[in-house]
């Protein structure tokens, strides 16, 4: 059983930041790619950012591109992503996703654990 477990959500005005973070129950994804996905009330999954296994690629959806940032630490089964200049239509629940390979997409089928997800809110 594989568990990821979302934290660092919350309120926060337009312009703030937040850091996101994913943890794993075991240690078993230093081969896999992993991601953040978001999802607002009313709309589609969105892919935000991707990773690759090493931290060498990183991918971004074109709404957060040069405003979030994706890092992880193999060595504390940790995802992050980092969230600055935040804007209202950022609001959503924010899911991390470990990948079937070592570098994952913007897919959701690329993924195969997902986590519960973590409530983002942003207010103008």
């Amino acid at each position: 059983q594989v568990t990821l477990t979302e934290s660092g959500g919350g309120s926060v005005q337009a312009g703030g930041s937040l850091r996101l973070s994913c943890t794993a129950s075991r240690r078993m994804f230093w081969n896999n790619g992993m991601g953040w996905f978001r999802q607002a009330p009313g709309k589609e999954s969105e892919f935000v950012a991707a990773i690759s296994w090493n931290g060498g690629t990183t991918t971004y959806g074109d709404s957060v591109k040069g405003r979030f940032t994706i890092s992880r630490d193999n060595s504390k089964n940790a995802l992050y992503l980092q969230m600055d200049s935040l804007k209202p239509e950022d609001t959503a629940v924010y899911s991390c996703a470990a990948g079937r390979r070592a570098v994952s997409g913007r897919d959701r089928g690329d993924y195969t654990y997902w986590g519960q997800g973590t409530q983002v809110t942003v207010s103008s």
